[in-house]
């Protein structure tokens, strides 16, 4: 079943759960060519997430908040290994899904006007940089990450270092200085069954400005893991 109220990355989360429907996800943006994304993905185990994330689930400890949580299964990892997790999500397909998977604690709400709550970890995996949205907001969302934190918590948030698109064969990079905005911003939509989403922005961001942006509101950033391909996982602490 389609419900059109729902994004497409949604709609295809919920038909393969109830459904096994394996139809894909595609992901439109002018800078790339389209991608595809198996719904399954989704729902892999831990033993399937890239090294990346499993390092940030080993990394994970005491209450948790995963931050757009999707089918949950960061979360119900986690819940299996006894800690006390909370589920994000705005959508309420997904959330539907990950109580029936099993998540205990799910909340369905805007990462932004979530409050009154504090956790040892918050996690923002799969490019968690990218719901800030633009490099403008990038300080509101560490913000709000560090309102959310408590004073010896954590954040694991990871994102990807886009300069290689700018990168010729020798290794140099060409980047216009004069450009109206940060390399890192771009513009996606998505589309599942021929049903296309509206367009959305997402930020990613190269570790040393994030490292700065983290600096500038009092906050400690330290690079922990490097990935294959140009992604990072960070750890921010207050």
């Amino acid at each position: 079943m389609i419900f059109s109220e729902e994004d497409p990355i949604a709609q295809g989360v919920f038909n393969y759960h109830y459904h096994r429907d394996n139809s894909p996800i595609l992901i439109h943006s002018t800078d790339f060519d389209t991608d595809e994304v198996l719904p399954s993905y989704f729902f892999r185990g831990y033993k399937q997430m890239p090294a990346l994330e499993q390092k940030a689930l080993d990394l994970a400890h005491g209450r948790t908040l995963d931050v757009g949580a999707c089918a949950g299964s960061h979360a119900l990892y986690l819940q299996q290994k006894g800690l006390e997790v909370t589920a994000l999500e705005r959508s309420a397909l997904c959330c539907q899904v990950m109580k029936d998977r099993g998540v205990a604690d799910v909340h369905q709400a805007d990462f932004f006007q979530f409050e009154n709550e504090k956790y040892d970890t918050i996690l923002l995996l799969m490019n968690g940089t990218g719901i800030a949205g633009s490099l403008s907001r990038l300080d509101l969302l560490l913000q709000k990450l560090a309102n959310l934190l408590e004073p010896k918590g954590q954040i694991l948030i990871d994102s990807s270092d886009l300069i290689f698109l700018f990168t010729d064969e020798d290794g140099s990079a060409v980047i216009d200085l004069a450009a109206e905005k940060y390399y890192g911003e771009l513009t996606f939509h998505t589309e599942y069954k021929n049903k296309k989403g509206n367009k959305f922005p997402w930020l990613y961001v190269d570790p040393d400005l994030l490292k700065e942006h983290a600096e500038k509101n009092k906050l400690q950033l330290k690079k922990i893991f490097k990935g294959d391909h140009f992604d990072y996982l960070a750890q921010i602490t207050l």
